[in-house]
Formats: structure tokens, sequence, C-alpha cells
């Protein structure tokens, strides 16, 4: 985390900043409970956006609306950039509004948006409607991701860059095994949302009591790579058209973000 005095990079266990001497009695406390809430968080809009996933594949849809499967996939790749690209600019210029937040006031916020964006994705067949949503959902994960990134030494640490690179391996390696071997996804998605639902329940009473989330986080790591893997199954299953692809990408986007969250977590305490 950094000092809130002199914003320098300093261990969670630390009672004094090493630069500047200030007693930080509280501050590790306070970061601990952010960085619990951030996780728990953005696991529960993992949840939000599961029945939604289900829905796609029978909803009616306009056989005049179907696009090529090269549009469909430019798209889809497109909205999931822009996505990564809007939580790059949050760490870079709102961490430190993000990183003051009080925690409850952020979960409200967090959860009034996420679940406004999701089921707005949802419910519209309208493809601007639903990238309204995926960037309502986009919004709060980036604040989510800028506090985490805020706490471990900002988005030029080592932390933030070892966290990147793996999940960048992880989620292409993740495609590669869906283009090679698609049907080893066919059936996890339900054995996933309840592992998913178990997940989001134990950090909740984790974070009630103060008790510090490490075991979670490699579990939660492992079921997100797994997740990306689903995911980019499914899209391929969803009708080709304009507004699935936008849903399809706010999908990959949530399972990526969450890997990402659980990474930074995991290589900060291999750091501390």
């Amino acid at each position: 985390m950094q000092c809130p005095y002199c914003h320098a990079e300093i261990s969670d266990r630390s009672k004094f900043c090493t630069e500047c001497g200030a007693s930080l009695a509280g501050v590790s406390d306070r970061a601990e409970q952010q960085r619990s809430a951030a996780g728990m968080a953005a696991s529960s809009g993992m949840v939000l956006g599961a029945a939604a996933r289900q829905a796609r594949l029978s909803a009616p849809f306009d056989q005049n609306a179907l696009i090529s499967d090269r549009a469909y996939n430019a798209i889809l790749v497109g909205v999931l950039l822009w996505g990564l690209l809007v939580n790059a600019l949050l760490c870079a210029f709102a961490a430190d509004f993000a990183a003051n937040m009080n925690p409850i006031v952020f979960l409200i916020i967090y959860f009034v948006c996420a679940f406004a964006g999701i089921r707005m994705a949802a419910k519209s067949t309208n493809p601007f409607v639903s990238f309204l949503g995926y960037n309502l959902v986009v919004i709060p994960f980036g604040l989510t991701i800028a506090i985490l990134v805020s706490a471990y030494g900002g988005i030029g640490s080592d932390v933030v860059r070892d966290a990147f690179v793996y999940t960048l391996i992880i989620s292409l390696g993740m495609m590669a095994v869906v283009m090679i071997a698609p049907d080893l996804f066919a059936k996890l998605g339900g054995a996933l949302l309840g592992c998913l639902v178990g997940l989001v329940l134990c950090e909740l009473v984790l974070l009630i009591f103060r008790v510090n989330q490490v075991v979670t986080d490699w579990i939660a790591a492992a079921l997100f790579s797994l997740y990306i893997g689903y995911d980019i199954y499914r899209s391929q299953q969803f009708p080709k058209t304009v507004d699935n692809a936008v849903d399809s990408a706010l999908d990959i986007y949530l399972d990526i973000a969450n890997l990402f969250i659980r990474l930074l977590e995991i290589m900060g305490r291999r750091k501390d």
C-alpha cells in the first residue's frame, strides 16, 4: 500500500512509514477492508450476470440481425478492449479518488451501477443500450481495480505489472484451449456457478469478521481462469448479433477483471 501522507510504497504490515515516519495506525486495517470489499464486490458482479448468460441462449432474435462470424468477433473484441482501456484510464487518473472512498459507500455505488448495467445488457436487444449497460459495469469495476492498484504501488509497480502479465498469459492460454478442445467447457456452467456462489458467501463472512482472504484468492483465481475459457466458448454459441457480441464482451470482461484483481492480491501478499 501507499503512505497516505508522503505516498511512499510501504508494506501492509508497517506501523510507521519508512520514508516520513508517520504513524500508520488504522491505515493498514482500512486498506485491507477496502481490498476485501473490492474483491467480494467484483465476485458478486459475476453472480449477477450468471442468469443473463442462460437467458440469451433461448431468447428470440431477428434473423435479419445476424452478422458474419468475423464481424461478430471483431465487435466482441473491440468492446472488450474498450472496457479494459477505460479501466486503465481510471487506474491512472482516478486511483486516489477511489482509494479514499468509504468501503460501505463504495459497495452501495458499485452494486447499484453494476446491477443496473447488467440488467440493461440482459434485457435489451438494442446494442447501444447494451453498450451503455456495459459501461455502467466497467466504471465501478475500474474503480475497484483502481483501489487495488493504488494499494500496491500504482500502475507502474512491479506487483501490478506482474499481475497484468499473468492475466494476459492465462487469458490467451484459455483462448487457445477453447480453440483446441471446446468441448471441455461445454458442461462447466453449473459447477462454476455453484463454486462462485459459495465463494461469494464465504468472502462475505470473512469480510464481516475481518479475516484475511488468502486461500480464497487462490481459489478465485483458478475459478475465474476457467470462467474465461467457459465464456469464450459460450460467446460462440449465441446467435451472432451485434447485441450478443456486446453482451458476450461483458461476460469475458468480468472474468478477466476478476482474475486480475485476484492475481493482484496474490502478488501483493507475496511481495510483503
